[in-house]
């Protein structure tokens, strides 16, 4: 199956109350574990891949062809959308032009006049190409690829303003933050949810920094709205902490176990369960 826009993957987890994960990828590990966890629970999914990701994977193109070259090979029917994360305005128009099939265009550190403006040329390029847009309101707490926010709770005409540009879904910030959360967090504003949700008028909504919420909470920001919602830190500490294990017990020094395939193989089983966990938790598995 191709690579499809994420517009409707997300309009339907809104209108079936549920929410997809979109968990970043950084290298060929990642990507297999999303997939083919995806495809044995039958879940909808995003490849989230941040511009520093790209750059890693070494450009747009690379990272377009390892993921549709593996759908192909591992045979995968689920819905997929490959999503650029927190993109620039130039790199969201270098990620349409590579193939993805649905980009964030973060202009959220702009004054929101120059956000809106900016929005509206990446969604009438991105939609000429079938592609499916995201936009951000305010700043989400945390830091992502060197964007640093503090957890504020979005305006809510900014929200609608946003919304009125033709963006397919919504990230605004409800107290949300990028990385772990410190043990003082406060949660979500509900409140600041709801009201999104009432005055953008059905639009998917998104929640960034997913790893770490309380699965109570999840699900009532899924009630409230949220379709989409992204995954990448709990990934990374997985991995780490699966392949810390095997080289500390000395595993690593047995055999052929240098061989990187044998190396990351704990770390990759880690991610293969963290990716079923959240699949299950926002309620994804089988809505394929």
């Amino acid at each position: 199956m191709a690579l499809v826009s994420a517009k409707e993957i997300l309009v339907n987890a809104r209108e079936g109350h549920y929410a997809v994960p979109a968990i970043n990828i950084n290298n060929l590990e990642w990507t297999k574990a999303i997939l083919t966890t995806a495809q044995a629970l039958n879940s909808p999914i995003l490849l989230g891949v941040s511009e520093g990701a790209v750059k890693y994977m070494t450009g747009f193109d690379a990272v377009v062809g390892m993921v549709s070259g593996m759908m192909k090979s591992l045979n995968i029917t689920v819905p997929v959308a490959l999503h650029l994360d927190h993109g620039s305005f130039e790199g969201a128009k270098a990620a349409i032009a590579a193939g993805f099939t649905s980009v964030m265009y973060d202009g959220s550190h702009l004054p929101f006049d120059e956000n809106i403006a900016e929005t509206k040329e990446i969604v009438a390029l991105a939609h000429a190409n079938g592609i499916s847009v995201e936009a951000e309101v305010g700043s989400i707490g945390g830091e992502e690829d060197g964007i640093i926010g503090t957890g504020e709770l979005a305006d809510i005409q900014e929200c609608v303003g946003m919304t009125a540009t033709g963006i397919d879904f919504l990230a605004a910030g409800i107290g949300n933050i990028h990385g772990q959360y410190p043990a003082n967090w406060a949660g979500l504003s509900f409140e600041t949810l709801q009201e999104i949700s009432e005055a953008t008028g059905g639009i998917p909504l998104v929640l960034h920094g997913g790893t770490g919420i309380p699965a109570e909470q999840i699900t009532k920001a899924i009630d409230l709205g949220v379709a989409k919602i992204n995954v990448n830190t709990e990934l990374q500490l997985a991995f780490a902490a699966a392949t810390r294990a095997f080289i500390e017990s000395g595993k690593d020094l047995e055999g052929k176990n240098y061989d990187p395939r044998k190396l990351l193989a704990s770390g990759y089983d880690a991610m293969v369960e963290a990716v079923k966990t959240k699949i299950e938790m926002f309620g994804s598995a089988n809505k394929a």
